[in-house]
């Protein structure tokens, strides 16, 4: 059995950190096991081509949920990247790193260390921002971040006039002093290229001779000798592979993955595990449970200008793009759907925006079986505003199914199960509808697609969202953070409880959700876990 100081289970946003962070200093061997494969691929380098990973099971593992009662009794897909670079080797690349209040919120749970204070200099560190330094941004940092005020649809500019009109604020950058207010997403990519975790920390760190990277590797078991993990057992090219952690196993398989192997391993809600013949190493009923996550949706109208779907649907328009990105770099395909946003509050009583907009300059309406219909746009000139929950109460769980590690584990992820939740997201359509009322904005529509001017009731607007209404890739809290481990899974410094040698560190660790997109929170999480460890093996 080969030994590394580390093995890491996951190369995605902090996998990927993690690789690059534990290596630097030559001390430490790392071996990184990976159930996907190569992030070389044209779709996956492409912004625009997650529009072609969205389905692909090539890159994605392709999860859904339970059917939710909160979705009208939907199933809701749920992509994850199964790829070098995880889920940011797939994802709409916005940037944000959430509003300082919901870390500090996670120090008062009794996480030191976790303020928004605490971790600036990590956010700092990770960021090669093309606006430049300052207190809040970090310059020369592994990750770049684009801004796209030049470079995005001119409709946008209509969608933040309407939305001042509406009584937003513009705010040239939400990760900046405040968070309120709506204009164009700064998004993680370089030179018209995705700037994935994979690109940004894991492919620097593959060229050190003390980092070890297996693709196409399954871990399907932790590895325990007593109460301390000590290696991980993974399948690969269809052969069952041990390999052991001289210092610690360290789970970095994003919310779903990570609880999954924790519970094929025994360590979970002790009655589940039982009754699928898993013995029991540690009991702990939170593992899989607390699971958060962000629910959107989009409202879609008629335009009376040309928008991208006339650039993006004819094949004359396909060609020129595709022309335009592989001989430039720039281009619709260089940047994310998602243009300009914004964050709101449905209550000025609140003390924080709970609510996330997005403005798509294109719509789709028609879908395309097994593509998400970015490419192939409706054949009429249409746009969007989406929006999406900040800080939702609604809980869910992931359990596994079997002892099989390829089975999925069971998604239950109960969308809007509380009334705090629908009432919020009633008030947030009826703010959109508000916002395209407005003069900036009304004259250029036609009318409203999706829903319809016929759905005005709030008995029939709550219909209408729970209908239409799916993730939008924000799942977090199912391995959460805390100092009682009654509660939680594992401890301020990532370390499961009740176990040695054991960490994990990916978004499934949040105490609560972020409000915002949580690619640049979970690189940072890697950045902070990081730390943590080495500190533990100076």
């Amino acid at each position: 059995m080969q030994t590394y100081d580390f093995v890491i289970v996951g190369s995605g946003s902090a996998g990927c950190v993690l690789a690059e962070r534990l290596s630097a200093s030559g001390r430490f061997s790392v071996l990184v096991l990976e159930a996907g494969g190569s992030d070389r691929r044209f779709y996956v380098q492409m912004p625009l081509g997650y529009g072609k990973t969205f389905y692909d099971p090539a890159v994605n593992w392709n999860y859904k949920t339970e059917p939710d009662p909160g979705l009208a009794g939907n199933v809701d897909h749920w992509p994850r990247g199964k790829v070098l670079g995880g889920s940011s080797s797939i994802n709409a690349m916005v940037w944000i790193r959430g509003h300082p209040a919901d870390y500090d919120a996670w120090r008062d749970q009794g996480n030191p260390g976790w303020g928004f204070e605490d971790l600036l200099p990590a956010f700092k560190a990770i960021e090669d921002n093309e606006a430049g330094a300052s207190r809040l941004r970090g310059k020369g940092g592994p990750v770049h971040v684009t801004d796209c005020t030049k470079l995005v649809h001119p409709l946008t500019g209509r969608y933040l006039e309407a939305a001042g009109q509406a009584g937003l604020s513009l705010n040239p950058d939400f990760n900046g002093e405040t968070q309120e207010g709506v204009g164009v997403y700064q998004i993680s990519t370089r030179d018209g290229r995705r700037m994935s975790a994979a690109r940004a920390f894991l492919r620097p760190a593959m060229k050190r001779k003390n980092v070890r990277v297996e693709t196409n590797a399954l871990a399907t078991r932790i590895i325990f000798e007593g109460k301390r993990a000590v290696g991980i057992e993974y399948e690969q090219n269809g052969a069952s592979q041990t390999v052991r952690a001289g210092r610690e196993v360290i789970l970095s398989a994003g919310s779903i993955n990570s609880p999954q192997l924790l519970q094929l391993s025994g360590v979970g809600p002790a009655n589940h595990l039982k009754n699928l013949g898993i013995d029991i190493v540690h009991a702990n009923e939170n593992i899989g449970r607390n699971l958060e996550d962000h629910v959107g949706i989009n409202y879609t109208f008629e335009g009376r200008e040309a928008t991208l779907n006339q650039t993006l649907r004819p094949w004359w328009g396909k060609l020129l793009v595709g022309m335009q990105y592989l001989l430039l770099r720039t281009g619709p395909l260089s940047l994310s759907m998602n243009a300009g946003g914004g964050f709101f509050r449905t209550d000025p009583a609140l003390p924080r925006p709970n609510m996330q907009l997005y403005f798509q300059a294109f719509s789709t309406v028609k879908t395309k079986a097994g593509e998400r219909p970015i490419l192939t746009p409706d054949n009429w000139p249409g746009f969007s505003i989406g929006l999406s929950n900040c800080r939702p109460t609604s809980r869910g769980e992931i359990m596994i199914r079997s002892n099989n590690p390829r089975d999925y584990p069971k998604i239950v992820a109960n969308a809007y199960s509380t009334d705090e939740d629908v009432a919020e997201m009633l008030a947030a359509v009826k703010f959109v509808r508000k916002i395209a009322a407005q003069p900036a904005m009304a004259d250029l529509i036609v009318r409203e697609v999706m829903p319809g001017p016929s759905i005005t009731s709030d008995e029939d607007l709550i219909l209408d969202f729970r209908k239409r209404s799916g993730t939008v890739y924000h799942p977090v809290s199912t391995c959460r953070m805390g100092p009682d481990p009654a509660t939680s899974v594992v401890d301020p410094r990532l370390k499961v409880h009740g176990l040695d040698g054991l960490r994990v560190i990916d978004a499934s660790i949040f105490p609560d959700n972020i409000s915002g997109n949580t690619n640049a929170p979970s690189i940072m999480t890697g950045w902070k876990g990081a730390e943590l460890v080495l500190a533990d093996h100076i």
